[in-house]
């Protein structure tokens, strides 16, 4: 069974940074593509990021386009999220996902770390 185990998460003030890692295990798989999604109190889960695990390339919630970095370490089996000038509104419970298949839903999924933002 895969797991999925992300840290990183913590309290920073708004302008800062943190970098969440996302790290895969157990079981035989194979990644197509990773993604980080995040859910506010109040509101549903939304996109933020994903990246192929093969090519690298790169989607982005608009929200978060030019602030945050998806990336990965194939060798690892670890993904990461750089937010970079984070905002009170980031503040959220952020999962990351895994799809083996090339398209459809995210099989499997972490589940969550703290990322808060205080103004």
């Amino acid at each position: 069974q895969v797991q999925l185990v992300e840290s990183g998460g913590g309290l920073v003030q708004a302008g800062g940074s943190l970098r969440l890692s996302c790290a895969a295990s157990g079981g035989t798989f194979s990644i197509s593509r990773m993604g980080w999604f995040r859910q506010a109190p109040g509101k549903e889960r939304e996109f933020v990021a994903s990246i192929a695990w093969s090519g690298g390339y790169t989607g982005y919630a608009d929200s978060v386009k030019g602030r945050f970095t998806i990336s990965r370490d194939n060798a690892r089996n670890t993904g990461y999220l750089q937010m970079n000038s984070l905002k009170p509104e980031d503040t959220a419970v952020y999962y990351c996902a895994l799809r083996e298949s090339n398209s459809g839903a995210y099989e499997y999924w972490g589940r969550g770390t703290q990322v808060t933002v205080s103004s």
